[in-house]
């Protein structure tokens, strides 16, 4: 009888051409793509448990998935298998043994996200599609300075997309920072969950404050109201990447 093991696998990839990570019935995704290339490897389609799920365009550079299998292959032959099967997009960074009651998404800790903007009048054709191309200028102290607002234990209704089905609403940011080098600025956010666009609402919050929509040092005031409306928009999905998901080592 073949010994079950348990494998969390962390892969990064370019959202631009995937509706987003979940198996879906209508378009391609990440999850369909990394469960083709498992099959091509291991014969057969194994079942595998991401830490989460992003939307279509969104980025990533440290998903992680779990996986239960009866193949013995060593993490490192798994490794440059998967990344020659699977395409350019994604890519297998790492490969490591857990204990088989390991789940990916509930013993995840916390979630980092960065959101990138290109903060210049002139567009970079290297940023397409992984930038939110930002014309206005940007006074990235100012803006840091607001984020902090962010910080703590919320209910985060007001930075929820209206869709979303999901009740507990409180979460736990652990920082949110904004900093800026020549034309390149990152937004980067660590929480120990996040809600539907919450990341993507809490940008667009922030430029609409650069805009002057929204006046400074009233993102508790928003916080507080429990109303999507009164926050910003919500920033475009191409500037947002899944950067780190932390588990207990």
């Amino acid at each position: 009888m073949k010994k079950l093991r348990n494998l969390l696998v962390t892969i990064a990839y370019d959202g631009t051409d995937y509706h987003g990570w979940q198996v879906q019935p209508n378009g391609e995704t990440v999850q369909q793509k990394v469960q083709d290339a498992i099959e091509k490897i291991l014969g057969k389609r194994e079942n595998i448990i991401g830490c989460s799920r992003t939307d279509s365009g969104v980025h990533a550079n440290g998903f992680c998935f779990n996986m239960r299998t009866e193949s013995g292959m060593n993490c490192y032959r798994f490794i440059g298998a998967m990344n020659a099967v699977l395409p350019d997009d994604i890519a297998v960074k790492d490969c490591r043994e857990v204990p088989l009651d390991f789940h990916a998404r509930y013993d995840c800790l916390g979630k980092e996200y960065i959101y990138k903007i290109w903060n210049s009048h002139q567009r970079n054709p290297f940023c397409e599609d992984r930038y939110l191309h930002y014309k206005l200028p940007l006074d990235c102290e100012m803006l840091n300075t607001q984020a902090q607002m962010f910080v703590g234990e919320h209910d985060f209704s007001s930075f929820c997309a209206a869709k979303s089905s999901v009740e507990d609403r409180v979460r736990t940011v652990e920082y949110f920072t904004v900093s800026k080098m020549q034309e390149e600025v990152i937004l980067k956010v660590k929480a120990d969950g996040f809600l539907y666009n919450m990341v993507r609402i809490m940008v667009g919050t922030l430029l609409e404050i650069s805009e002057g929509k929204i006046p400074q040092n009233t993102i508790g005031d928003i916080i507080n109201s429990q109303d999507r409306s009164r926050a910003g928009r919500t920033a475009p999905p191409h500037g947002l990447y899944l950067n780190k998901v932390f588990y207990k080592e």
